[in-house]
């Protein structure tokens, strides 16, 4: 009976070996393959209503953290964005108007020292820099699942967002574009989802220009003891309350929870940024580590 025990011990072994070492989903022990499987299940189910659970989980706020997001990049007109994990296209958008409103600027300025021009060669000169608005800016979203970026388009389309905007579906552990194409990566409440942080990292290096920014966004650890207590408390009773009542889904909001939980502190993440080859790394902790802001160039 041993004997033939062995084989099947041995087939359970070399099973467990494909699928990947065990990994966390939340306070679960899962292997690496079931944990890619469920988090793309947990964004599938949560896609439609992830604007709305967004805005009622961080009663809002969330808007601010990108929009802080967004002016720390500070991008030019002409800047190539890699948006990873950005399916909703909440960073592709606040992209869009920062650079639109610096071209705004800029052809304004320009007109101000062109005051002998006649009110033809004015309009005409308007009119020709308001179709380049962007100044060859692009932005390209990266996202692994179909439904999110299925939901971002729509946004794009009732929004009015078409130039200077393209949608590809991809994974952050192999992305899908050469090496040294952008000026800029970001990644906004998506790194601490991927299965492998190392290996998306290393990728985000990979497609970066020499001189390019990695900018990540994510919820952290608070320091406080105080507001730690009722951060978890919020966390674990309210959220995925509300996750039931708005979207009819508790298990993904339990998950969202925990995962937060789970993820590796600032210094520690700062270390695996500067492991994957960035230097100049920091962080910026956003109301008292609820979230930080890490950055890092490929020099």
């Amino acid at each position: 009976r041993a004997l033939l025990a062995r084989p099947a011990g041995a087939l359970r072994a070399l099973r467990a070996l494909a699928a990947g070492p065990e990994m966390h989903f939340g306070f679960q022990t899962v292997t690496e393959e079931e944990r890619r499987e469920k988090i793309y299940q947990v964004f599938e189910s949560v896609a439609k209503k992830y604007d709305v659970m967004n805005d009622s989980m961080t009663l809002g706020i969330h808007r601010v953290w990108k929009d802080i997001l967004v002016h720390k990049m500070n991008p030019s007109p002409g800047t190539l964005l890699l948006d990873v994990a950005g399916g909703t296209g909440d960073i592709a958008f606040r992209f869009i108007n920062y650079v639109r409103s610096i071209r705004e600027r800029q052809l304004q300025r320009k007109l101000k020292h062109h005051q002998n021009l006649s009110w033809q060669e004015i309009f005409e000169s308007y009119q020709k820099d308001k179709f380049n608005s962007l100044g060859d800016s692009q932005v390209v979203v990266c996202d692994i699942n179909r439904e999110m970026l299925k939901v971002g388009k729509q946004k794009a389309q009732h929004l009015g967002y078409t130039e200077g905007l393209s949608w590809v579906l991809g994974n952050a552990e192999e992305l899908p574009f050469d090496d040294d194409m952008f000026d800029v990566y970001t990644i906004a409440f998506g790194i601490r989802n991927v299965t492998r942080i190392d290996l998306a990292l290393q990728e985000a290096y990979r497609v970066l220009k020499p001189g390019g920014r990695f900018l990540c966004l994510e919820f952290s650890h608070v320091s406080n003891p105080l507001l730690s207590r009722l951060y978890d408390l919020y966390s674990f009773q309210v959220i995925p309350v509300l996750g039931e009542v708005i979207a009819g889904d508790w298990k993904s909001y339990q998950y969202l929870v925990e995962s937060i939980r789970r993820f590796p502190p600032q210094e520690e993440l700062k270390a695996m940024i500067e492991d994957a080859g960035f230097f100049k790394v920091d962080y910026e902790n956003l109301n008292f580590g609820i979230v930080a802001i890490h950055s890092g160039f490929k020099l």
